[in-house]
């Protein structure tokens, strides 16, 4: 969706909007604009992101599951009901412990 389209409101439950797929980072873009994005992702047991940057603050919100967050060379247990705050510019990897689904919000203004 471009900037130009009216968005209709959704009423939508975190948790369902994407399955657990066996071995695999299932995900869904539910905003993509200029300014940021919200996305949802489920990471099967053992599954993670490899360590990277990124040029823009980021959030992620745990809606189920636990994980391990590394930022900066620290480590973090996050869990159901937890959120965490990557800032910009720090090299961070995300490792699921157990079936975990997350909201990562990126703000990129």
């Amino acid at each position: 969706m471009d900037g130009n389209e009216t968005r209709q409101a959704q009423l939508m439950t975190l948790n369902q909007v994407v399955d657990y797929q066996a071995g695999a980072v299932v995900s869904k873009t539910l905003v993509d604009k200029k300014i940021g994005t919200i996305t949802v992702f489920a990471f099967a047991a053992e599954q993670g992101l490899s360590e990277h940057t990124a040029p823009f603050d980021a959030v992620v919100q745990v809606i189920d599951g636990e994980a391990k967050v590394t930022v900066s060379g620290k480590d973090y247990q996050v869990s159901a009901g937890q959120m965490i705050i990557m800032p910009a510019n720090q090299p961070h990897a995300l490792r699921a412990e157990q079936p975990f689904k997350m909201v990562l919000v990126m703000i990129r203004a």
